[in-house]
C-alpha cells in the first residue's frame, strides 16, 4: 500500500532510478527520431539541434524536472486511487498532455518543426511517460526508503 504520508526519501530514491529511465529515453529519442528531422526540416542549417555541454546541462535539468513531476502526480493519484494500472495510465497520460503535446503543438505552430514529427515524438514521448510511472509505480509497492 502506498504511504498516504508524503515520504522525501522515498520520493526522492523513485525519482533519481526513474530519472535513468527518462534521460536513457529522451536521448534516444532524440537522437535517433527527432534531430534528423528537425535538420532536415530546416534544410541543415548550421546551429540547429547542435549540442554542447552547456545543452545537456539544461537537458539533464529538463529530464530531473520531467521526472519530478511525472513521479509526484503518480503519487497523487495513486495515494487517491490506489497503485493501480489505471493510476500508471492516467498519471502518465496526464503529464505526457501537459508536456509533451502542448510543447510539441506549439512548436509546429511556431514552424520550428514540421507537424509530421509529431506523429513519431508524440507516441514516443508517451510510451516514455507511461513506462516511466509503471517503473516508479513499482518501487513504490516496494516500500522502500520510507523512514
Amino acid at each position: 500500500m502506498l504511504n498516504q504520508k508524503f515520504a522525501p526519501k522515498q520520493f526522492l530514491m523513485i525519482t533519481l532510478i526513474v530519472s535513468v529511465w527518462i534521460n536513457i529515453s529522451e536521448v534516444f529519442r532524440y537522437f535517433v527520431f527527432i534531430r534528423p528531422r528537425i535538420k532536415s526540416f530546416f534544410n541543415g542549417k548550421a546551429g540547429i539541434a547542435e549540442m554542447d555541454l552547456g545543452i545537456f546541462t539544461i537537458w539533464g535539468f529538463w529530464d530531473t524536472l520531467l521526472t519530478l513531476v511525472l513521479v509526484f502526480i503518480f503519487w497523487l493519484f495513486a495515494r487517491t486511487f490506489g497503485n493501480s494500472i489505471k493510476s500508471v495510465l492516467v498519471a502518465g497520460t496526464v503529464v505526457w498532455s501537459t508536456v509533451f503535446v502542448i510543447f510539441w503543438v506549439a512548436t509546429a505552430n511556431m514552424g520550428l518543426s514540421d507537424w509530421k514529427t509529431l506523429w513519431i515524438a508524440l507516441p514516443l514521448s508517451l510510451l516514455e511517460m507511461v513506462v516511466g510511472t509503471w517503473m516508479a509505480s513499482k518501487l513504490y509497492a516496494t516500500n522502500r526508503w520510507t523512514a
